[in-house]
């Protein structure tokens, strides 16, 4: 009940007509950056976040909430209109869109993807207000030991981000890691690998990294690639529910779709194309008829679509609860709540409830914005697609220069966003995950912080963080992880090996 009384404030204050056009423009850039191919929710929200040094915390959160969330329905029209996927989440939308588009039926895809969508994010928002604040009352009995296990197994969790390679993956974070040890140290303040250099005692900033390994390397890449925009557009939508045969279907389709997306959500580590491929699959293997899939069953939009709005909503509960940035976009929040002297962790859900319950309200509107906004003007969405790059990425690169340099009003924090432009141009090209290194980054200090206060209390034993009972559990488990990534990495180098000596 209490939890219910805190959300109707949370209700109030997200209705105010200052928070309602930052949530109405949140969600319009989200919806416009799912659109774009090539343009991701985390390389946006890192370019718009120096744009909210200006604004108050609330109006600023749920604007970067928005475009996170609002990404995943814009994705899906491009995908089905004209198979070009907007996000990676809406890839494999593409299997049963698109062909449903040129059976004729683009708009009953379009409008099941809608429906899934909003009750898939309204339905995971009800379980954020329920489920947070008794996480966040048990996670206050965590000491600076259970902190430092609870980010070591988000952080062996991570693994779902490291691509192809778990090397590569690895090198990434450690990366990521490096970063965040340089500036003064959290316990003695000694200064490390400053080099001398006055601009580096307080430590990299997460904002010019971010803007520079998302923003500027995605502008490098495509310039490199000369990629140019589609050329058709599908005809006329019409007919946006689903006959009358596959409203059953369909429903239970959305029902799995978003506890699916839920569950996975609460993963840190995971990302929003875990939860499309887990959904496809269970359709699949449910359906009665699994030939249909991939030639336009309706199963096949409506699980994934919503199973990846779901997650959305469920990945904010350990950003919340425990202040573990759960995917790089995340990430890109967590420090937005940083930067706007917050902490996420157990204590925010008390220290400033106001702001947590106007979030969360936010997305309830801010999804019933987003499906007033799909079913009538999916066409007009699908034709800003067809603006060709070069007209697309100069703006955006304009963009990054002002972000970065308003930072500190600092030619040094646009030369630093330069480097990691280069810097992630570079661990593309070489295959090497970006998102480890924005995750560590963020944890590391954390984790450096809780590992110090911990073996103060320890007097420098560390097998003290095994003899707690949680943080000895979570140190275990996150073992058990990392040697079933590390033996799973192995056994598949080994059957590719006898692959290729077998041809």
């Amino acid at each position: 009940m209490d939890s219910f009384v805190q959300l109707l404030q949370g209700f109030a204050t997200a209705g105010t007509w200052e928070n309602l056009l930052y949530c109405t423009i949140g969600v319009t850039i989200g919806m416009l950056v799912g659109v774009l191919p090539g343009l991701g929710p985390t390389t946006v929200t890192a370019l718009l976040l120096p744009l909210t040094f200006g604004l108050d915390p609330i109006p600023a959160i749920i604007m970067l909430a928005g475009i996170y969330y609002g990404s995943m329905y814009g994705g899906t029209i491009t995908t089905v209109l004209i198979n070009t996927p907007g996000e990676a989440a809406s890839v494999i939308t593409a299997l049963d869109g698109y062909p449903m588009a040129k059976q004729g039926r683009a708009g009953t895809a379009l409008g099941v993807a809608a429906i899934g969508s909003f009750v898939g994010g309204t339905l995971s928002v009800v379980g954020l207000a329920f489920v947070a604040p008794p996480l966040a009352r048990l996670a206050l009995e965590f000491g600076p030991a259970e902190f430092f296990a609870l980010i070591v197994l988000g952080l062996s969790l991570i693994v779902g981000l490291m691509g192809k390679s778990l090397i590569r993956g690895l090198i990434a974070a450690l990366f990521g890691f490096i970063l965040s040890l340089i500036g003064q140290d959290p316990i003695t303040g000694s200064l490390r690998w400053t080099f001398g250099q006055p601009h580096l005692m307080g430590g990299l900033d997460f904002v010019t990294i971010a803007i520079g390994m998302f923003g500027l390397s995605e502008i490098l890449i495509a310039f490199e690639q000369k990629t140019e925009a589609g050329a058709k557009i599908a005809a006329k939508i019409k007919g946006l529910l689903p006959r009358r045969e596959e409203w059953r279907p369909t429903i239970m389709s959305i029902l799995r779709g978003t506890g699916i997306g839920f569950l996975i959500g609460l993963i840190p580590g995971s990302n929003t194309v875990i939860p499309n491929i887990l959904s496809y699959t269970v359709e699949k293997r449910l359906a009665k008829d699994p030939p249909r899939f991939g030639k336009g069953a309706i199963e096949g939009v409506a699980g994934p679509e919503t199973a990846n709005n779901a997650y959305c909503g469920s990945a904010l509960i350990p950003l919340f609860t425990l202040g573990i940035p759960s995917s790089p976009t995340i990430a890109i929040l967590f420090g937005a709540f940083i930067m706007h002297g917050l902490t996420p962790g157990p204590t925010l859900m008390q220290t400033d409830a106001d702001l947590v319950w106007a979030i969360i309200a936010s997305m309830f509107i801010g999804n019933l914005i987003l499906l007033i906004m799909n079913l009538p003007l999916a066409g007009m969405w699908a034709r800003i697609a067809l603006i060709p790059p070069r007209y697309l990425y100069p703006v955006v690169l304009i963009i990054c220069i002002i972000g970065a340099y308003t930072v500190s009003n600092s030619l040094w924090d646009v030369g630093v966003m330069l480097v990691f432009g280069i810097i992630g141009y570079l661990f593309r090209k070489l295959d090497i995950p970006l998102a480890p290194v924005v995750l560590t980054f963020i944890l590391g200090n954390l984790m450096e912080t809780s590992m110090m206060q911990a073996l103060i209390g320890f007097q420098g034993n560390f097998l003290g963080f095994f003899q707690r009972p949680i943080s000895g559990t979570l140190l275990a488990v996150s073992i058990l992880i990392i040697a079933l990534s590390v033996y799973s990495n192995i056994r598949n180098r080994r059957n590719l090996l006898g692959g290729d000596a077998e041809e």
